[in-house]
């Protein structure tokens, strides 16, 4: 049995103009150990996908239907009390903005040791010393020192190590990483993915990692949900996915990564771009939610939803176009 299981989810918002219809029947799992990346441009639902998983969406305006299974326990059905136990203790979330995601009143050891002594029972000494522990472990020099300073008292790699200790202080089953290398340098950024494969190694954590960077994906990733305009259009592992994308949008996606060294090669220094600008959320739509950017569109695209087909073992695509691999043998 998978460690998470995300069936038919559903995440809507009511608004003035109309209903936003963020996520929209995205179904996915997580193994025991293994690490799924979510990716997208901005906007298509990655985010309100994991904070619909730990329950963090106001209600209203948002509303949340389908399943989330965790060890087989229908999340969006618990009690809000039996909720607080699993999230933070056997299910964490590190947070796109480091700097707004941790108070700043509040020194960065006592915001690690809180978590310890709300799950794990500890006393105040016992969780403080712990919170120095998790310091280290996460890589930061002097953590006495640094667990009595602010955050602002910190520079960007080390606040996001401060919420990786934090997400791993009470060893958690399942850790979900939302953009954990936005707005870090590429040295930090190699940091902190090297420290996420080092802990999943220690603590045996699944990760389910948020993130619009296919050069992030390629480093961490196990398999690749891909996902456009609240739904999923194509999932594989990591090496099938790059190898053959199905669908046109991963496709495009792909072809817009710069690419070391095309320059000198004499290959053109423009990168690859899909026309067009995403369809609104608010409406209702019609076919297929790419079919108005992809350059191989019919009228069966514009009219009929294409359902989300296995292509090749363990690589689906939602694409009418997408060709299966018994036909590309023949």
């Amino acid at each position: 049995m998978p460690l998470l299981e995300v069936d038919r989810l559903q995440t809507h918002f009511r608004t003035p103009d109309g209903v936003n219809r963020a996520v929209d029947g995205v179904s996915f799992h997580v193994d025991k150990g293994e690490t799924l990346a979510v990716v997208g441009e901005s906007g298509c639902g990655k985010s309100v996908t994991a904070m619909s998983i730990m329950r963090l969406i106001p209600e209203p305006p948002g509303k949340s239907a389908g399943e989330v299974r965790f060890e087989g326990r229908d999340l969006l059905k618990l009690p809000e009390k039996e909720m607080k136990k699993i999230r933070g203790d056997d299910i964490s979330m590190i947070f796109q903005e480091p700097m707004t995601s941790l108070n700043p009143v509040l020194k960065v050891g006592k915001q690690i040791s809180e978590s310890l002594r709300l799950h794990q029972g500890l006393d105040r000494a016992a969780a403080a010393e712990k919170a120095v522990e998790m310091l280290r472990l996460v890589g930061i020099p002097e953590p006495k020192r640094r667990a009595g300073e602010y955050p602002h008292q910190l520079s960007g790699g080390m606040r996001q190590r401060v919420m990786i200790a934090m997400a791993l202080a009470c060893s958690p089953k399942l850790l979900i990483a939302d953009e954990p290398t936005t707005a870090l340098d590429v040295t930090i950024q190699a940091q902190i993915l090297d420290l996420m494969r080092d802990l999943k190694t220690r603590v045996g954590a699944a990760i389910l990692i948020i993130t619009h960077d296919l050069g992030v994906v390629a480093e961490v990733a196990d398999r690749v949900v891909v996902m456009y305009a609240g739904r999923k259009v194509e999932e594989a592992a990591v090496r099938d996915l790059f190898a053959t994308p199905r669908h046109p949008y991963t496709r495009g996606l792909l072809g817009a990564v710069p690419k070391l060294g095309s320059s000198l090669e004499g290959e053109s220094d423009r990168l690859a771009e899909i026309p067009g600008i995403v369809p609104s959320l608010k409406k209702r739509i019609e076919g297929c939610v790419f079919a108005g950017r992809c350059p191989e569109a019919e009228e069966l695209c514009r009219k009929v939803a294409p359902g989300l087909e296995e292509k090749a073992p363990g690589h689906s695509a939602a694409c009418h176009h997408a060709v299966r691999e018994t036909e590309a043998a023949a």
